[in-house]
């Protein structure tokens, strides 16, 4: 029995036969395009927990043979969201060719900071080419600004009716997501066939129905690289603890999948595994014994681990965008283990390296830069075909249209029980820190 909504919204029925064309194929072959029965399941494997989906599935993107109007006639949108992220100047530049290129379209509007921009507040949006965006794609960070926080939707939602946009692309993660879905909703309440397109961006590889976030890739090797270089820190000292923090608000991906990638990590902590500093089998007293053994660690901790061990009394409230903060996982480590071994008279040295703001603002790598690109044309297809409130997504190997009322019911993280936390304890070494051994 399917318990999943997998429908897809358009604003129109396509009726428009596509300009886009193959060389050296004929244009006219039906298996050139795409059609929306194709499919591709939830759950592929057979059996295991996930079975209960029935025979839910995802359209697969790509192109169609008929869009939903003349593209030399429309607007197109383009805006980032959120936190910056590699790679999201790929994207951009990949839906630009794309609208412009494959499709004729001759006015793409960058939406300057986020959704600020569609405020009367807002700077005022800059038209993009092929030419302007050409070389976008070698710095890192976001040619068009990011922002966090709430706008007002029926404001929004003037201002690209003001500017006569016929389509918009919304680069972020699952809040920038959940604003593209009121936006759409807003459009359909007015009566209006403006395309609501989604394309997921988070750094922390943390949005649902997503095989792998764009520049996560690129976020896991710099991580990894800092992870190596806290390695030989420590390796080099007397006594000593490297502690490397990474981003991970809510989910610990970079940090399980840096310590992989570098087989440097002696401990990872992450905000879906509970861990004791005190105690039989805690935190310290396992840097006792590894000191003993080896006279070096190495911590990889993600940003929202360990929050449970603060006074609930100095939570540090909300950011612009309703997230909760959290309190400062990396300096109560630095604290309590100089602490905890000044006590012993065993004092260590303490080797603390933050590299966020590198991973975050670093160019994209090789794979990510394909994963960009294919993303955004896969985007420009949905939005040409007349597709709304969906996000496209890589699902299973395959690229898809995914509806925005499910990518917001929640947020995806590590499960204690899978494969990848399974591998991460094997590579570690770790035992399973509850304080309760």
């Amino acid at each position: 029995m399917k318990t999943l909504d997998d429908s897809i919204s358009t604003i129109s029925t396509p009726s428009f036969p596509t300009p886009l064309r193959f060389a050296g194929r004929d244009p006219t072959a039906a298996i050139r395009y795409r059609t929306d029965a194709e499919r591709v399941r939830l759950f592929p494997c057979v059996g295991g927990p996930d079975a209960d989906e029935g025979d839910a599935s995802f359209e697969r993107a790509g192109p169609r043979a008929l869009v939903s109007g003349d593209p030399s006639k429309m607007t197109a949108a383009i805006m980032t969201c959120g936190g910056l992220c590699p790679g999201l100047n790929d994207v951009v530049r990949g839906l630009v060719m794309s609208l412009s290129h494959h499709y004729g379209v001759r006015r793409v509007l960058g939406v300057r900071y986020g959704y600020a921009g569609l405020t009367p507040d807002g700077l005022p949006p800059f038209e993009l080419t092929p030419d302007t965006v050409d070389e976008i794609h070698r710095d890192g960070g976001s040619v068009l600004g990011v922002s966090r926080g709430k706008q007002e939707v029926a404001v929004m939602a003037r201002t690209l009716l003001d500017w006569k946009v016929d389509q918009l692309f919304v680069i972020g993660g699952d809040g920038t997501q959940r604003g593209a879905l009121e936006l759409s909703a807003e459009f359909e309440r007015l009566g209006l066939p403006v395309a609501v397109v989604g394309i997921p961006k988070t750094i922390d590889n943390d949005i649902l129905w997503v095989d792998q976030s764009f520049g996560f890739d690129t976020a896991v090797e710099v991580a990894a690289q800092v992870v190596r270089d806290a390695h030989v820190e420590a390796k080099s000292a007397e006594r000593c603890v490297g502690v490397v923090k990474v981003m991970g608000r809510d989910s610990g991906f970079i940090a399980a999948h840096a310590a992989l990638a570098s087989l440097e990590a002696n401990v990872v902590l992450v905000p879906e595994i509970p861990f004791a500093l005190e105690g039989p089998g805690g935190l310290l007293e396992f840097l006792e014994k590894r000191l003993a053994e080896k006279d070096h660690a190495v911590i990889v901790v993600a940003e929202g681990a360990g929050q449970d061990l603060f006074d609930e009394s100095r939570q540090p409230g909300v950011d612009a965008s309703g997230n909760q903060l959290h309190n400062d996982v990396g300096t109560l480590l630095l604290e309590s283990i100089v602490g905890h071994f000044e006590t012993k008279r065993t004092p260590v040295k303490m080797k603390y390296l933050d590299p966020s703001y590198s991973v975050r603002s670093a160019p994209a790598c090789g794979t990510d830069r394909i994963y960009c690109t294919r993303l955004a044309h896969a985007a420009a297809h949905a939005a040409m075909a007349g597709k709304t409130a969906m996000m496209v997504s890589r699902w299973s190997g395959h690229y898809v249209h995914v509806p925005l009322r499910v990518v917001t019911r929640g947020r995806r993280s590590i499960n204690p029980r899978g494969s990848l936390w399974r591998a991460v304890l094997e590579a570690t070494g770790q035992p399973c820190l509850s304080g309760t051994i």
